[in-house]
Formats: C-alpha cells, structure tokens, sequence
C-alpha cells in the first residue's frame, strides 16, 4: 500500500455512503490522531483503538443525525505522496468557507488547521473534512 492515510480516509467514506456504524482501519499513530481530530470536531461519534489477536486496529464508530444523514458529508485527501503540501500557520486555508476543517500534520503533532493557526505552526496538509 502506497498511502495508508488515504486508504483511511477512503474506507471512511465508503463507510459513510454505505450508511455503515462503524468501519474498522489498520492501526498506525498517525491514522489515530487523524481520527481523534474527526471525533474532537464532532464529524465521528467514537474512536476506540482495538486488538485482535497480534493485529491493531481503529475502530470509527460514524455519526449520523435523526433522519440518517450523515454529519460528514465530504472527506478529501490534500496532500499525496508524489505532492505534499506545506503551509506556513498564517496560510491555512479554510475549509468551506469555515464550514470545514482541515487536518495539518505539524511538529507538535497532527492538529486541526484552527489550532495550528492558535498554535502559530504550519505543516503539512493532510485533508480537509466537511
């Protein structure tokens, strides 16, 4: 696998259309501190790291409202491996007009772009989540 990051972020999505509760991901920090961001955001209702046997994974328990739509309506990968995208804090883009949030791996760890600008540090763009 090239990109687990966007396998993960592409299992969620499927997940979501599917109108599944929950999707299962192999386990990696950086994929848990992505999903801790989606549940600190309110866009996942759970995250919960789960062992099988030897193996790891995250288990992502998806959100929807009374009717059955989902609360997370849209997932995009930013930056890719053959083009990573960096941004300094004053020049995170907002999502959807702020409606959005991204996620921006940066050297005090993966923050949403909200505390990255708090923060004053800019990294890597990893998604943007709305």
């Amino acid at each position: 696998m090239t990109d687990p990051i966007s396998d993960m972020l592409t299992r969620i999505r499927n997940a979501v259309r599917a109108r599944h509760p929950r999707v299962e991901i192999p386990h990696s920090n950086m994929k848990l501190a992505i999903a801790s961001i989606l549940k600190a955001e309110g866009y996942v209702a759970g995250v919960a790291s789960v062992e099988k046997g030897k193996f790891k994974s995250i288990r992502v328990t998806l959100r929807y409202d009374d009717e059955g739509t989902p609360i997370l309506s849209g997932i995009q990968m930013v930056s890719k491996p053959g083009r990573r995208i960096y941004a300094g804090s004053g020049e995170i883009p907002p999502v959807m007009g702020g409606l959005g949030v991204s996620i921006v791996s940066t050297p005090k760890g993966v923050l949403s772009g909200r505390d990255a600008r708090k923060a004053g540090v800019g990294g890597e763009i990893v998604c943007n989540v709305w």
